[in-house]
């Protein structure tokens, strides 16, 4: 039984492998071609060389997002398999190698636009690196593969009869993203790039931990057996710990954006022409940011439990709601709300992310509601939830506190020093209060590093 169930993945994998990679092949083909057209319905407001640099750096990018698709297939064979640590440490291989070119390119050209290319082309060469140190063991975890086209095997309609509403709905904040990029093209120059600056850092604990958690929580979803009540009360139990321990992260998360924006923000950004003035515009944006943040993350560990439910219309249908809240709320702050109440425009960036944090919370709290009326009341515990963010703010307090006395003090050069320092005393402090404080997550953290 066991060989059969093994033979039966192999060649499903191989089959959505093959369809996936034919689906790339298609779509790296056509998207280039229709990239002017796709770059004016994101982006209306760009014209002359905006526009005609951002098409071409579409188009190189379109062949990496071809490999990180496949990529992708290779994390849920491994995933599949219980094998999360090269899934999620190959990424950094596509960091560095944008980083290379980054640095490389530098050296090169001063002109922006020639280094906004040639770190694209990184982009690409990262994406390849990442796949290939995936696709060994996933290859050897598949067993005997083989290109096949199959679609007759129930595993796999049901694989592309889930396709786009898992897409749609996982993709969410990617989407609402687009959205926000798309109304900030209509605002004063520097809106996109500031929301730019800003979503990188607020995707950054939604990947390590959102997607993370949710991610190794599915295969243990997906696997509960016995009757309704054993199968609910499995879920519940895992849900309730996954939400508990995303707290424990994105608490202090939203309060070092809160607290320590503008260091963190000066600590990756703030060299050459991005100065202190830009420093402060993309931490306000990122304020705006915060109020989402939990919200998404848990988000995603109710989809990842009504996937294990092999119900994949729900949440498609509340990330449609999000979406359109996204845009409604989104056009209303950012176009509107500053001219009613005499703000400059540029106020309107700081409204589009605060608005997507609104619509993140809507989406969750449908998704919750749908769910318990399915298994029983499930959700993170309040309690420890107010103590994650008493912990936080003393800590936030306490490094806030710790920046206005050093920045008394002349230390020329050394801001990254204090910037590390300030966050380094934040993550000792919150840990410290929450040992102190008896918060079961923090023997979880601490036996895994040691």
């Amino acid at each position: 039984m066991t060989e059969k169930k093994s033979e039966e993945a192999s060649r499903v994998a191989s089959a959505i492998f093959s369809i996936l990679a034919l689906l790339v092949a298609v779509s790296v083909a056509v998207g280039v071609t229709v990239t002017p057209w796709m770059i004016d319905f994101i982006a209306p407001g760009f014209h002359g060389e905006k526009r005609e640099l951002t098409i071409r750096l579409v188009e190189i990018f379109f062949p990496g997002t071809g490999l990180l698709v496949l990529s992708a297939w290779c994390l849920g064979v491994l995933n599949s398999h219980r094998r999360f640590f090269l899934s999620y440490a190959a990424p950094v291989l596509w960091n560095a190698a944008i980083i290379a070119a980054l640095v490389w390119g530098a050296r090169q050209t001063s002109d922006q636009g020639h280094l906004a290319r040639i770190t694209a082309w990184g982009l690409v060469l990262g994406s390849l690196a990442q796949f290939l140190a995936q696709l060994p063991l996933a290859w050897k975890l598949v067993g005997q593969f083989r290109i096949t086209f199959e679609t007759k095997r129930a595993s796999v309609r049901a694989v592309l009869r889930n396709f786009f509403p898992v897409v749609i709905s996982r993709g969410v904040i990617q989407v609402s993203a687009y959205v926000d990029n798309m109304i900030a093209s209509y605002l004063p120059t520097g809106a996109v790039s500031s929301l730019a600056y800003a979503q990188t850092l607020y995707l950054l604990p939604v990947s390590l931990f959102g997607m993370a958690i949710s991610a190794s929580e599915l295969p243990h979803l997906s696997s509960a057996t016995g009757t309704v009540d054993e199968i609910s009360a499995m879920l519940r139990g895992r849900l309730d710990a996954a939400l508990n321990q995303i707290a424990f992260f994105i608490v202090p998360s939203v309060v070092a954006f809160l607290v320590l924006g503008d260091r963190i923000v000066s600590l990756l950004y703030q060299t050459g022409a991005f100065g202190r003035e830009q420093t402060i515009a993309v931490w306000v944006v990122l304020m705006g940011s915060t109020i989402g943040l939990l919200s998404a993350t848990w988000g995603r560990v109710y989809s990842s439990a009504y996937y294990a439910l092999k119900d994949t219309r729900t949440p498609l249908r509340f990330a449609v709601v999000r979406v359109v809240l996204t845009t409604i709320l989104g056009v209303l702050a950012a176009l509107f709300v500053p001219a009613w109440f005499g703000f400059p425009s540029s106020f309107g960036t700081v409204g589009l992310t605060a608005s997507a944090g609104i619509a993140g919370w809507v989406e969750f709290l449908l998704l919750r509601r749908g769910l318990n009326r399915r298994i029983g009341r499930t959700g993170a515990s309040g309690r420890l939830v107010a103590k994650l963010w008493g912990a936080a703010f003393s800590a936030g307090a306490v490094a806030f506190g710790a920046g206005i006395g050093l920045d008394r003090i002349s230390f020329g050069s050394s801001r990254v020093y204090l910037g590390l320092g300030l966050i380094g005393v934040y993550g000792l402090v919150y840990l410290g209060i929450c040992t102190w404080m008896r918060i079961p997550q923090v023997n979880s953290v601490l036996r895994k590093f040691r």
